[in-house]
């Protein structure tokens, strides 16, 4: 996973499981130092033996809840101040199932501020540092539910939904020799399904459900070919350039000074 000077350390968060450990391994074996952070220190350290074991890259350990204020400064801080990490791998989250009505409002305050609150500040931490150097790349895995109200994950797509904006923000705002990706995942098998009191990710339909290293190879080829916006499952990059252009189309219209005909009831054509 290199780019220009994208050959440092990559932090990685959710790192114990899933798609951060799938990410782990991968960049491990691309040769970059690694410092893995998630509540699970037992997984963390095993991970990182077993990778310190078959690639000999560094890798350290980071036991933090990112949900904690002060366990969410110590990573920010990690960023800031290690001149070695190069790439932010912002994976950490949680999904929450069913009607918002019946949703608990401490879990749904948690998700925001993992899914939300965790990934800007340490997206922020990263930029400033990256900025300094010129260099750098930050990956944020979103969803595609935030692309798709039907699913009706209110909360958790909203969520979702931002850090695909907050990514594509960023790309206007950075420069070109930081990278950004947003990678939106469908549904994956990973322990996010059970967590989320969905039933597991073994009452989906097999064919719409990914297998976790297809997902993670898929999102570093998109990261090569430099895409902003990774879909692992969409056959045709064009169908999402396509959706882009129609959001564009809206831009001149979006703020007038008057409003619309269409909205003048009663008045003389």
């Amino acid at each position: 996973m290199s780019k220009q000077d994208i050959r440092g350390a990559a932090l990685i968060t959710g790192a114990s499981t899933g798609i951060g450990a799938a990410y782990a391994d991968r960049l491990a074996r691309a040769g970059h130092d690694l410092i893995l952070v998630a509540r699970d220190t037992g997984r963390l350290g095993a991970l990182a033996a077993r990778l310190r074991g078959e690639t000999g890259v560094n890798v350290d350990i980071i036991t933090a809840d990112l949900t904690d204020k002060a366990d969410l400064a110590r990573v920010e801080a990690r960023l800031a101040d290690d001149a070695a990490i190069d790439i932010l791998i912002n994976n950490a989250g949680v999904a929450l199932s069913g009607p918002f009505v019946e949703q608990d409002l401490e879990r749904i305050d948690g998700m925001i501020q993992l899914n939300i609150v965790s990934v800007t500040r340490l997206a922020h931490a990263a930029a400033k540092a990256f900025a300094a150097r010129d260099r750098g790349a930050i990956v944020n895995i979103s969803s595609v539910v935030g692309l798709a109200p039907e699913l009706q994950m209110a909360v958790y797509g909203a969520t979702k939904a931002y850090v695909t904006y907050f990514t594509q923000t960023l790309r206007l705002q950075l420069s070109p020799n930081i990278q950004l990706q947003a990678v939106l995942p469908g549904a994956t098998r990973t322990e996010i399904w059970d967590r989320s009191g969905h039933g597991g990710a073994d009452v989906l339909d097999p064919n719409m459900l990914m297998e976790l290293d297809d997902l993670v190879d898929a999102a570093l080829a998109g990261f090569h070919q430099g895409e902003l916006i990774t879909i692992p499952s969409l056959p045709d990059a064009a169908d999402f350039a396509a959706y882009d252009a129609a959001r564009a189309k809206l831009l001149p219209n979006l703020s007038r000074n008057r409003s619309a005909a269409r909205y003048k009831v009663g008045e003389p054509a």
